[in-house]
């Protein structure tokens, strides 16, 4: 007779996937100075990945050369967008004598309406701002200290970044080999159509992102513009770049923008930029967003809130950035192994259904 196939109780089952979740937790935040760049590397890797493949078979140039050739064209995009934004931050400093008089006005401004709101005359407001720039002061050592450590730290991260695009470009057949020879013949079909979505999926998320930043950015360019804000390409790139961090980018575009204008323009400039930042973002969330990058994807907003606030807890800023990348890859895996297919239409929800209707309405 055929052996009888044991299965554990549910509650034991769900005791060992906690306990695995929670060592795959500790051993991703003790392993972040290897992962972080490493997961960076290898989205770039695949952006890269087309443009490498030309220079290689077109070009007939070695696969060292195309990868490195690759990277120094991302260097160079990166390197133009920040000068574009240099460019302009330049243009604040030229007239930096003119905003320290705006801004000294527009605190004196500050000063009177909390003497005259809260009852707190301008000394002491003063002995207040007084006190913590003294106790700033004592810091200072340890404030420099701390800011060039995390300059550097960022700096080597970034190295580390190049380094391993460039070996994840260069050894690429390698790493797919491996792959393919880890799982038997059976899965080998299985394996590869994973393999090739995640290519296709994320680079396809990342050139969505690049052009929703774009978009954004022209938007609020132009917005700008037609309110009338002194540094209108400034403002409108700094809305467009910290757009693409989720949720929590447009927070700080706002900031920004407010208090730039704050210190350049009126009040009612100031009122009509948090406005129109506002509006900007709401374009972008409801119609941008889902049609350009959330197609891609295919991840519901809910999952997606949650992965980003547990990438940030985890990693912090970059844990923000890789969250969504990192479910996408996991909701390609899943929903192509029979026994995690829930958990892929967790991630995705009503994205099926709607594809399916879509499919059987074309079908009719």
């Amino acid at each position: 007779m055929p052996e009888k196939k044991i299965i554990a109780p549910f509650y034991e089952r769900l005791a060992l996937i906690l306990i695995g979740l929670c060592v795959l937790g500790y051993l991703v935040i003790v392993a972040k100075e290897l992962l972080d760049p490493l997961i960076f590397g290898f989205l770039f890797a695949i952006l890269l990945l087309p443009v490498s493949n030309f220079f290689e078979r077109k070009c007939k140039l070695p696969r060292s050369a195309s990868s490195f050739l690759s990277i120094i064209l991302l260097i160079s995009f990166v390197g133009g967008i920040l000068y574009l934004v240099g460019n302009q931050i330049s243009g604040i400093a030229n007239d930096w004598p003119m905003l320290k008089n705006q801004i000294n006005q527009s605190v004196n401004d500050l000063h009177k309406w909390v003497e005259n709101t809260f009852h707190v005359n301008t000394d002491a407001q003063m002995g207040y701002v007084n006190d913590t720039a003294k106790k700033l002061m004592s810091s200072g050592g340890a404030v420099l200290g701390t800011t060039f450590g995390a300059v550097s730290s960022l700096a080597l991260f970034y190295i580390f970044i190049l380094i391993f695009t460039f070996f994840i470009l260069f050894y690429r057949r390698l790493l797919i080999k491996f792959i393919t020879w880890v799982f038997n013949d059976n899965n080998k079909a299985t394996v590869m159509d994973i393999v090739e979505n995640i290519q296709k999926i994320l680079r396809q998320y990342i050139f969505g992102l690049v052009i929703e930043m774009v978009i954004v950015a022209t938007m609020a360019i132009a917005v700008f513009w037609i309110i009338g804000i002194k540094y209108a390409v400034l403002l409108g790139l700094i809305v467009g770049l910290f757009n693409i961090i989720p949720y929590i980018g447009i927070f700080t575009a706002l900031l920004l923008s407010t208090l730039v204008t704050f210190a350049t323009g009126t009040v009612s400039q100031t009122l009509t930029t948090a406005a129109a930042v506002i509006g900007i973002h709401a374009i972008d969330a409801n119609f941008l967003l889902p049609a350009i990058v959330g197609s891609k994807v295919r991840l519901n907003a809910l999952i997606s809130f949650i992965g980003i606030i547990i990438g940030e807890m985890i990693w912090g800023l970059s844990g923000m950035f890789l969250s969504i990348p990192v479910m996408a890859i996991m909701k390609i895996i899943f929903d192509r192994i029979e026994d995690l297919k829930p958990w892929g239409y967790l991630l995705g929800g009503d994205y099926e259904y709607k594809e399916s209707a879509k499919e059987k309405m074309k079908t009719e």
